[in-house]
């Protein structure tokens, strides 16, 4: 399982810089092209070291020919860029320029502009004059300016210019990747869950997605006529025999299934992976077996399994094949992880989506299920809580698309971590498969059977939380919660995980406190989170959401992100100082991306 797999395009977007100089010929301009051209190249080596796709490939930048000091050039920069699959667009400039003669009036590409902060020429000056260009004809752009003066020609990139600059890039990579994919449903409405009401608007309008759809029975069609890889089945279920370990079965002894019934689910589960991976991007081998039309797959980016309950009620449930799709290996390596939403949750797996299109990692599907308050712990278990657990916890747990990297068996500076799959190393992802169990569904729950995983995350990973949800007469609104995961003793967590859902995977849950508002206390949080579920992400992201949030139009109703690193285009400026206040009114002003 050592080698590591990527998938197949790698036609990815690219990041488009360009070098703006002040246009007047005759010494002017001729003694700042090196300067400029310099400045260009010096950003897209920071972004080809520190970025990469989801692939692990390093993020590719095209750089304007020449030197833009007006219209002609410009336009001939925006051809470059079309033809070249560009959609991210940064502006960089040492000097004054002509401003709205050579900005980027691209309106569905992100783009910033970084002014030089020197005193020889006032690149400061051109940023706050095509700044408010852009505001004045509606086409939002991020502002980036270094707090100290540099000397011209420092080559050099400052500390707070280069966050500025990875934030707006990580984010408008996410909005660049996602557009043109589709969002899989696999099957309708899950238990009237308002989050596996798709709404296609959404996803074209904000997101520049399309929706694709298949009812759950193609899965079944495609199993019972073993439209799958056959030499693959054969490798996947060897190693799901060997890595999967089959955990205590639950259940009421009339309702426990035979083993000949369970090594059925077993092979039957194994299979629907294979084919929901199929349904999501294809398989070229199904058209060499004579299936070509399946052999396509549906370009999806990201998809849902609706499962319960018509499904569940008969057949072995989506749990296996959701965590292990959401998950950085399998019988084919260390890959990089599919985003799968359990219940056709589309809305919390777009918010999986941005989370995972941010960092390249894998990602905790979870119910928001409890807020153990101190005393009601101490109640049950007998143990007051304290450090981190003081105000209180959260149980997150979901019998899902929790990932297997949610164990936290892997590591990072020997700390608890989920990581890119690059990074992975073997034995962390078997530390990852040795820390799960497999045990047969509850049946009172799911009546086909199946595997539900069973881990306990490890605590003092940094996490951050999120869902989007729509809100009539609003639209969609993000909301954010940094924070951390925390262990629990012994005796309290399985006092604890004994009085709910004992076979799911559970990651229990500090969010950060401001004492304000949502975040006055832990309880606050839990009140205060907008559905049953919520996308966790390993490290705080909060401000890289916040930043992707802005480019997409969608305002952000709940965070606890540090004010001091939250980057958010130069008109949002315009819209009051109150800055959540600013977002929805911005929001609601420019309207949908794509629309």
């Amino acid at each position: 399982m050592a080698v590591k797999t990527k998938k197949k395009s790698n036609n990815y977007p690219k990041i488009g810089i360009r070098p703006i100089i002040d246009g007047r010929l005759g010494g002017i301009r001729e003694s700042l092209e090196e300067t400029t051209m310099n400045m260009a190249r010096a950003v897209a080596a920071l972004y080809t070291k520190e970025l990469k796709y989801p692939d692990g490939s390093p993020v590719q930048c095209v750089i304007a020919d020449t030197t833009i000091g007006g219209v002609k050039e410009a336009a001939a920069c925006a051809e470059k860029f079309a033809a070249s699959n560009v959609g991210v667009s940064l502006s960089v400039t040492p000097c004054w320029c002509y401003g709205s003669e050579t900005m980027d009036m691209n309106p569905l590409v992100p783009k910033a502009i970084w002014g030089f902060n020197g005193t020889e020429r006032p690149g400061a000056v051109y940023l706050a004059a095509t700044l408010a260009a852009h505001n004045q004809k509606g086409l939002p752009c991020f502002g980036i300016y270094g707090k100290d003066v540099q000397d011209m020609g420092d080559t050099t990139i400052p500390g707070d210019v280069r966050d500025k600059l990875l934030n707006f890039a990580r984010a408008g990579m996410a909005v660049a990747i996602m557009k043109g994919h589709s969002y899989l449903a696999i099957g309708s409405v899950s238990m009237g869950i308002a989050g596996s009401i798709v709404d296609p608007q959404f996803f074209q309008e904000y997101l520049g997605m399309r929706n694709e759809y298949v009812d759950s029975s193609e899965i079944l069609r495609r199993i019972q006529l073993n439209i799958f890889d056959p030499e693959e089945y054969k490798k996947a279920i060897a190693w799901v025999k060997q890595n999967c370990k089959e955990g205590k079965d639950y259940n009421r002894k009339e309702k426990i299934k035979s083993r000949k019934e369970k090594d059925r689910d077993w092979e039957f589960v194994t299979k629907m992976t294979m084919i929901i991976r199929d349904l999501m991007e294809g398989n070229p081998k199904l058209a060499e077996m004579g299936y070509a039309e399946e052999g396509q797959g549906h370009n999806a980016i990201v998809s849902g399994f609706q499962g319960q309950r018509q499904w569940t009620d008969f057949l072995p449930d989506g749990d296996f094949s959701e965590a292990m799709l959401n998950s950085s290996f399998d019988w084919n390596g260390i890959r990089n992880p599919y985003m799968v939403a359990t219940e056709n949750d589309c809305y919390n797996g777009v918010s999986m989506l941005f989370n995972y299109l941010l960092t390249n990692t894998a990602q905790i599907f979870a119910d928001v299920r409890t807020y153990w308050s101190p005393d009601a712990t101490e109640r049950v278990s007998g143990w007051k809580p304290d450090g981190r657990a003081a105000d209180g916890f959260i149980h997150l747990i979901n019998s899902g698309s929790a990932t297997l990297d949610g164990t936290g068996q892997q590591t990072k500076d020997g700390k608890p971590a989920m990581k890119p799959f690059w990074e992975i190393k073997q034995k962390e992802a078997d530390a990852c498969l040795a820390a799960t169990t497999w045990s047969p569904s509850n049946r009172d729950y799911m009546r086909g059977g199946g595997y539900s995983s069973t881990f306990l995350t490890k605590g003092e990973m940094p996490v951050t939380m999120c869902r989007l949800n729509l809100v009539k007469g609003q639209g969609p609104v993000l909301q954010i919660a940094e924070g951390y995961t925390i262990d629990l003793p012994d005796e309290v967590h399985n006092t604890l995980n004994e009085r709910t859902d004992r076979i799911w995977p559970t990651t229990w849950f500090v969010p950060n406190l401001t004492g304000l508002g949502p975040f006055k206390d832990v309880y606050s949080v839990m009140a205060n989170w907008g559905a049953n579920h919520g996308a966790i992400s390993y490290g705080h992201i909060g401000d890289q959401l916040i930043t992707l949030a802005s480019m997409l139009r969608i305002p952000v109703a709940m965070h606890n992100v540090n004010p001091d690193v939250i980057f958010r285009p130069s008109a949002w400026g315009a819209f009051g100082m109150d800055g959540e206040g600013a977002d929805y009114r911005a929001c609601q002003v420019y309207g949908p991306l794509y629309k």
